[in-house]
This record gives C-alpha cells, sequence and structure tokens, in this order.
C-alpha cells in the first residue's frame, strides 16, 4: 500500500491589517459585538494589486522549504479557491509558472470553504495511486473583493488569506481517509450571485442567513468529524486535535461541544485572521505545527464546511 503523509506546511497572511475598530468606522458594529459572536479580532486584507496567486505563492515557498523541497519536486498541484485570478487559467497553473515546477497536473477547486478539503482529497488520491510523488495542495483566498464592507453581517467575516502543504508517498498512514459532501438544496443560504455565464449581472458580494448557516454547519460537520472516525474504527477520545474550519468561534464551539471534544485540544486562530474560507484549514494548521501545539505522530481531524453547501473532513496522522 503507498500512502500520502504530510510533508510540511505553509501559511501567509497580507500585511495589512483591518481591526475591528477600523470597521466602527465604516459600518454599524463594534468590537464587543463582532468578538462576542464571532470571536474575531482583526483581520488581513490584500493590498491593491495584490491577488490570490501572490497569496499562495507565499504559503507555498514556506510549505516546500519546511519539506525540504525544491519547487521542481513537486509534479502536482491542487488549487481551492473561490476568488480565482483569472477565469482562466486555473490558479494552479499560475502558480506553477511562479515557482517553476511545470509540466505536472494543476487542478482548481471551486467548493468555497470546503475548497482545502476537496483539494486535500483529490491529491492524497493522486499521491496514493503513484500518480504523484509530490504534491502541493494549496487553499487561498481574497474573499475582501467579493465582500459588502457596508453589510455588518458579513464584513465583519471575510478576509484574505493563504495555505498550503505538501503530501509525498508514505509507507504507512499519513491521510488516513477523507470524506467529502455536498447539497444544493441549500446553494441559498450562502452564495454570491454574479457569474460568467449569467454575464457579470447582480452585485459582487457574500450574500449569507448567518443563524440557517450556524444551524446546518454544526449539524453537517459534526457528521462528518464522526464519519471520518467510524471509517478508521477510532473513538473520539483518539484523536489528539480537531483542526476545524475558522468560521466563526460559535460554529467552533458547538461543534466541539457536538463532538465531546474539550477546547483545549481545538486549534482556534479565527481571532486573528477571520474566515479565509478555503485558506482557514491549511492555516490553523501551520500555525499550530509551528507554534508547537501540533507535533509529529499526532491524530488530527480537519474539517471545514462552506457555501452550496459543501462540507469535508480528513483524518490524518501528521
Amino acid at each position: 500500500m503507498i500512502y500520502s503523509r504530510i510533508a510540511g506546511t505553509g501559511s501567509y497572511l497580507p500585511q495589512k491589517v483591518v481591526t475591528n475598530f477600523d470597521l466602527e468606522k465604516i459600518v454599524d458594529t463594534s468590537d464587543e459585538w463582532i468578538r462576542s459572536r464571532t470571536g474575531i479580532e482583526r483581520r488581513h486584507v490584500a493590498a491593491d494589486g495584490e491577488t490570490t496567486v501572490d497569496l499562495a505563492e507565499h504559503a507555498a515557498r514556506r510549505a516546500l522549504e519546511a519539506a525540504g523541497l525544491a519547487p521542481g519536486d513537486v509534479d502536482f498541484i491542487a488549487f481551492g479557491t473561490t476568488t480565482p485570478d483569472l477565469v482562466f487559467p486555473n490558479c494552479g497553473v499560475l502558480l506553477q509558472q511562479r515557482r517553476g515546477c511545470r509540466g505536472g497536473p494543476a487542478v482548481s477547486v471551486e467548493t468555497a470553504c470546503a475548497g482545502f478539503m476537496y483539494a486535500l482529497s483529490i491529491a492524497d488520491k493522486y499521491v496514493r495511486c503513484g500518480e504523484s510523488k509530490r504534491a502541493l495542495v494549496i487553499g487561498a483566498e481574497t474573499l475582501s473583493r467579493i465582500t459588502d464592507w457596508s453589510d455588518r453581517a458579513t464584513a465583519v467575516l471575510f478576509a484574505d488569506g493563504a495555505g498550503a502543504v505538501v503530501l509525498e508517498p508514505s509507507a504507512t498512514p499519513g491521510v488516513l481517509s477523507t470524506h467529502l459532501h455536498a447539497d444544493g438544496q441549500y446553494k441559498d443560504m450562502l452564495y454570491c450571485a454574479v457569474g460568467v455565464s449569467k454575464g457579470f449581472t447582480g452585485k459582487l458580494a457574500i450574500t449569507m442567513t448567518g443563524s440557517e448557516v450556524f444551524k446546518v454547519a454544526v449539524t453537517k460537520l459534526g457528521e462528518t468529524v464522526d464519519e471520518a472516525l467510524a471509517a478508521n474504527g477510532l473513538d473520539r477520545s483518539a484523536l489528539d486535535w480537531l483542526v476545524p474550519h475558522q468560521a466563526n468561534i460559535r460554529i467552533i464551539q458547538a461543534t466541539a461541544r457536538k463532538l465531546d471534544i474539550p477546547m483545549e485540544r481545538v486549534i482556534v486562530t479565527v481571532q486573528e485572521h477571520g474566515n479565509t474560507s478555503a485558506a482557514s484549514v491549511p492555516l490553523a494548521l501551520d500555525v499550530a505545527v509551528r507554534d508547537g501545539r501540533i507535533r509529529r505522530g499526532e491524530l488530527l481531524l480537519l474539517e471545514a464546511f462552506g457555501g452550496g453547501f459543501t462540507w469535508g473532513s480528513a483524518l490524518v496522522r501528521y
């Protein structure tokens, strides 16, 4: 059997920081209101002219350095994003050109906040079947470009950033299993109405019914965590860390309660960077690896939930 393992992680946040106090000046909100309802204290926003692939390039470089690899060692790229630089070429291809790892397949996956989970699952399959020796998996977003900064329900949440991991073959399981789901019946609860084949008509902004998203997210995330554990014959107590999508502290806390996982075993970074969509799970993972909380050999459960709805989990022996 060939398995895949995470050989290195990396992340990047734009330099510009927007605090809750900054938002108080442009929308009817307050630091206390935002922190109590979302847990977010600040978020990073891309500079003018700074793109999703720009952010991804930094994260990819750091992941490759952590893995001790050169760009030319990469033979497959899976890139999760909702905010691509161009209609085409896709962000994976653009990143290839930047990093000098041209020639192998490069795909972009658009499944909103679950984009990294979908990309990780695809890359894991490529490594397992022997089609890839070194896969670069990216989650990157510039959500500030599709955020309505006059809408306090969404302006306080979304932000920009990138995270990455490198997968390589292993004789022992690293990525034990991945589990992906989608259900289009919920599409009107969280969406962006503008699109190419619609002629770009409508307002380029995220629309969300927060209370309804919360209910479905907590239920589906709990189910997909249990699904991953059941598939591997493990109990929740076997987990060393839950690495959740950093959307909202209330969703994270509710999911942890539903799974009876103490918050001491949950990686929380949402206060520092807000909801970075497809970037949030690899961002949180990289932060916890670099600050020493997550160590080699520990069992991690990664999960994310996004518009569509789409959701997924991965059980990983780091």
